[in-house]
C-alpha cells in the first residue's frame, strides 16, 4: 500500500510540474509575440503562411536567415540605405518567426528552398541576389541548384556548406529525433531552460564578439522563446544533418556566382571547412575572410553591407519587376523595430 501511495504521489507531482511548465511556456510565448508582432505581410504557399518584409525599389535582394533565427536577424544592417537602390525582401523561413510549418518533414533543405522559389515567383522577382546566413546559406545553395533560373547570384554569410558531424554546443539540445518527444520538450522544458541558459547561448553563438544588449527585441531573439520555434529548429537541425552530404556533392553544378563572407574566429561553423573549401570545389566561388565570429550581420553591419554592395555591383540584375515606390513596411520597422 505504501509503495502504491508513493507512486500515486509521484505521478501527481509530475503532472502538476508538467502543467506548471506548460502554463509558463504559453505565457512566455504570448509575451514574446506581444513584444514583437509581425513586421510584414503574409503569403499562402502550399497551405502554409509565409511571413516576409518587402520594401525599397530596384534589383531585388532576398535575405534568408539561419537556424533558430528569423528575419530580424538582419535588422542591424543599414537596410534603409540598401532600399534606396534595391528592393529588399526579408523572409521568415518555414516554421521560423511568423511563418508556419505544420508538417515536421517539411524541414528538408530542398523543401525550404522550394518555398523561397515560390516566393520569388509570387513577388515577380527577376533573378534576385540571394543572401543566406548560416543555415540560410545552405538553403540559398539548394535554391541555386534546384531552381537556377530564379537566382542571379548568391551572397553567403558564414554559410553551412558541408556536412556537420558534431552539433555545435548551443544547438545540441535540439537534436531530438522523436517527433513526439520533441513536442513534449517544446511545450514543457525548452522555453524555461532556454530562458535560464539564454545569456550563455548567445555568448557562444556570437563569440568572440559580444551580442548587443538589445538583441532580444531588435534582433528578434525573444521569438525563440516559443514552443513552435523549438520544434521547427529541431527539425531544421536534423534535416541539415540528413541533407547536407547530397547537397555538398552537387556544388560543381552551380551555375551562378557565389560570394562568401566568413569570420576567421567563427565558433559555430569552421571557416576553414565551410568557407575556405568552397573555391576549390566551385571555381565560381569567391571567399572573403575577416576577423570576427558567426553573427557578422549583427556585430559588423557596416562592413557586411559594404561587402554585400560590392557583390551586388559585380552581379547586377538584368531587369526587375514589381518595383515598390513605397515600402510595404517602413525601413524603420525593418531596422529598428524594437
Amino acid at each position: 500500500m505504501l509503495i502504491a501511495y508513493l507512486l500515486a504521489c509521484l505521478v501527481l507531482v509530475t503532472a502538476v510540474v508538467v502543467l506548471v511548465l506548460m502554463r509558463l511556456t504559453r505565457r512566455v510565448a504570448r509575451r514574446a509575440q506581444a513584444a514583437i508582432p509581425p513586421d510584414g505581410k503574409f503569403l499562402e504557399i502550399d497551405g502554409e503562411r509565409l511571413h516576409y518584409v518587402d520594401f525599397g525599389h530596384g534589383p531585388a535582394v532576398v535575405f534568408i536567415h539561419g537556424l533558430c533565427g528569423q528575419l530580424r536577424n538582419f535588422a542591424y544592417l543599414p537596410l534603409d540605405a540598401l532600399a534606396r537602390t534595391h528592393r529588399v525582401i526579408l523572409v521568415d523561413r518555414p516554421g521560423s518567426g511568423y511563418s508556419t510549418r505544420s508538417q515536421p518533414d517539411d524541414a528538408a533543405i530542398a523543401t525550404q528552398a522550394g518555398v523561397v522559389a515560390q516566393l520569388i515567383d509570387r513577388l515577380s522577382l527577376d533573378r534576385p541576389l540571394v543572401v543566406g546566413h548560416s543555415l540560410g546559406g545552405a538553403i540559398a545553395l539548394a535554391l541555386a541548384l534546384d531552381h537556377p533560373e530564379r537566382v542571379g547570384a548568391l551572397a553567403l554569410i558564414a554559410p553551412l556548406t558541408q556536412p556537420v558531424h558534431d552539433v555545435p554546443g548551443p544547438f545540441r539540445a535540439l537534436a531530438i529525433r522523436s517527433v513526439w518527444w520533441r513536442r513534449c520538450v517544446a511545450h514543457t522544458l525548452a522555453v524555461p531552460v532556454g530562458m535560464l541558459t539564454g545569456r550563455a547561448t548567445l555568448a557562444h553563438v556570437f563569440a568572440p564578439e559580444d551580442p548587443p544588449g538589445d538583441f532580444l527585441i531588435r534582433g528578434g531573439g525573444v521569438l525563440g522563446f516559443r514552443p513552435g520555434n523549438f520544434e521547427a529548429s529541431s527539425g531544421d537541425l536534423l534535416a541539415a544533418e540528413r541533407d547536407m552530404p547530397d547537397l555538398a556533392a552537387r556544388y560543381g553544378a552551380l551555375a551562378v556566382p557565389v560570394d562568401i563572407l566568413y569570420g576567421r574566429q567563427d565558433r559555430i561553423l569552421d571557416a576553414r571547412v565551410h568557407g575556405e573549401s568552397m573555391p576549390s570545389i566551385q571555381p565560381r566561388a569567391r571567399l572573403s575572410l575577416v576577423d570576427g565570429g558567426h553573427m557578422l550581420p549583427v556585430t559588423q553591419p557596416e562592413m557586411t553591407m559594404q561587402w554585400l554592395l560590392d557583390v551586388a555591383a559585380r552581379n547586377p540584375s538584368a531587369t526587375y519587376y514589381g518595383v515598390r515606390n513605397a515600402p510595404t513596411v517602413s525601413t524603420h520597422a525593418a531596422n529598428d523595430a524594437a
